[in-house]
């Protein structure tokens, strides 16, 4: 069993981070909602997925501060948004913005599989 896995049945913030990225193609954990982010950082991501025209579901993590932890130690990364896409953790919004600006975002989409260009 691997330590995520572990980790998810002993934690269940945890599991619900598991269970929302696998359940969704393309998820942002955020500081606020896709209609309102509530930070630079988050509503900067959602501009870029809304531009890539990536269908996606944006946790706020301001709701609950044991999610907004438990992302952090979920991807042992330090900071919030954190994009997902098929059930993989792709990054914060300085390496989404990077992605974005090489193109690679869009590739990544399509590689993936995920239907962009569809509200």
């Amino acid at each position: 069993m691997s330590d995520q896995a572990l980790d998810t049945a002993a934690d269940p913030v945890h599991a619900f981070i598991a269970r929302t990225v696998a359940d969704h193609d393309v998820v942002l954990f955020m500081k606020g909602t896709p209609d309102s982010p509530r930070c630079g950082f988050s509503s900067l991501a959602v501009q870029i997925l809304d531009h890539v025209g990536a269908p996606f579901v944006g946790v706020d993590v301001l709701q609950d501060d044991g999610l907004r932890d438990g992302i952090k130690t979920f991807t042992d990364w330090p900071t919030i948004p954190q994009l997902y896409v098929k059930g993989e953790f792709v990054g914060g919004s300085d390496i989404v913005r990077e992605m974005f600006q090489a193109g690679e975002l869009t590739a990544l989409m399509v590689e993936k599989g995920v239907p962009l260009g569809q509200e």
